[in-house]
C-alpha cells in the first residue's frame, strides 16, 4: 500500500516536472526563439535542477519533441471522437484551434525565428493523421498516395504560417473554412487570371 502511494507521488511529481520544463519551454520560444535556447535556460525558466532535466529528457529537442505528444493527443482525440461525422479531414479544425490558442508560440516555431525540428515535428504529427484520415483509394490513381498526404499538410501549414502572421484577425473556423475549400475543392477558378 505505501509502495503505491509512493509511486503515486514519484509519478506526480515527474508529471509536474515535465509540465514545469514544457511551459518554460513555451515562455523562451515566444522570448528568444528555438534555436537560441540552451538547456541552462529551461532549467532556470523552469527552476529545476540540471540532474532532473536530464533525468527526464536527452536535450531541449527531446524536450520539444515529447511536448508534440499532446498536439497528436489532441488531433486525434478529435479523430477518434467523430466530431465531425464523416467530414474528410475533420482534424483540420481542432489543429486550427490548437494552433489560435497557442499563436505566439506557433508564430515562434514557423517563423523567421524558427526551428526546423519544430516544422518536422509539426509536420509528422499532421502526417501521421493526414494517412489515417485520407481514403486508401483516390480519383486519381496515378499519383501516389503520399503525394496527396504531403499536399495536404503543406497547404495545411502554409495557411497556418499565413494565418498566425498576415491575418491574425481571422477565426480559427475561417481559417479551417479556406483549408477544406483548398483541399476538397481545389484553386478551380481561383487560379484563372483576373
Amino acid at each position: 500500500m505505501s509502495g503505491k502511494s509512493e509511486g503515486g507521488t514519484i509519478d506526480r511529481r515527474a508529471a509536474r516536472t515535465r509540465k514545469a520544463l514544457h511551459e518554460g519551454l513555451l515562455r523562451l520560444v515566444t522570448r528568444k526563439g528555438y534555436e537560441a535556447i540552451t538547456v541552462q535556460d529551461l532549467i532556470e525558466e523552469a527552476d529545476v535542477g540540471r540532474s532532473t532535466f536530464y533525468a527526464h529528457y536527452t536535450g531541449k529537442e527531446d524536450l520539444l519533441r515529447s511536448g508534440f505528444a499532446m498536439l497528436r493527443a489532441e488531433l486525434s482525440a478529435t479523430e477518434a471522437d467523430g466530431q465531425a461525422g464523416d467530414e474528410p479531414l475533420r482534424f483540420s479544425r481542432a489543429m486550427f484551434d490548437h494552433a489560435g490558442r497557442y499563436a505566439d508560440v506557433f508564430r515562434a516555431m514557423t517563423g523567421s525565428r524558427g526551428s526546423l525540428v519544430a516544422l518536422e515535428e509539426i509536420r509528422r504529427a499532421l502526417s501521421e493523421i493526414v494517412r489515417r484520415e485520407l481514403p486508401k483509394g483516390g480519383k486519381d490513381e496515378g499519383l501516389p498516395r503520399e503525394v496527396y498526404v504531403q499536399f495536404t499538410v503543406g497547404t495545411l501549414l502554409t495557411l497556418l504560417t499565413w494565418w498566425l502572421e498576415k491575418k491574425p484577425g481571422l477565426k480559427p473556423a475561417q481559417v479551417d473554412a479556406m483549408f477544406r475549400r483548398l483541399v476538397l475543392q481545389g484553386i478551380g477558378d481561383g487560379a484563372e487570371r483576373r
